[in-house]
């Protein structure tokens, strides 16, 4: 992948077991970023438990999170890294919302569709 931060955000949903992980370029859709990273989890335990292990690693990584909503629902958090848009969902959210489709345009640089 030739963004490193697009890598360290990945590992750090796989390492918590995050699925159906996208990487979806909206550079040329939008002026909120370039990337939108989605990934779906079970609950909302896992939902924040994703978002607090990404944080970590990014600011390990010398990378500290611009924004970040959603937290004590749980069910949707949206993490601002600038370029980088994080969203990480429950699973029931994700099919709502169906984000994807609101960015069909976007080239998919990632597609992990383990479920």
């Amino acid at each position: 992948m030739e963004n490193e931060r697009l890598q360290i955000i990945k590992n750090a949903l796989e390492d918590k077991k995050a699925s159906n992980i996208e990487i979806l370029d909206v550079s040329k859709q939008t002026s909120l970023g370039d990337y939108f990273v989605i990934a779906s989890c079970q609950s909302s335990i896992q939902v924040r438990a994703c978002v607090d292990e990404v944080e970590e690693k990014m600011l390990d990584a010398g990378y500290e999170v611009k924004h970040k909503e959603g937290y004590r629902g749980g069910s949707w958090i949206l993490m601002d890294y600038g370029d980088i848009i994080v969203h990480v969902m429950q699973q029931e959210a994700r099919e709502f919302y169906s984000i994807e489709r609101l960015w069909d345009d976007a080239g998919a640089l990632e597609n992990d569709k383990d479920e």
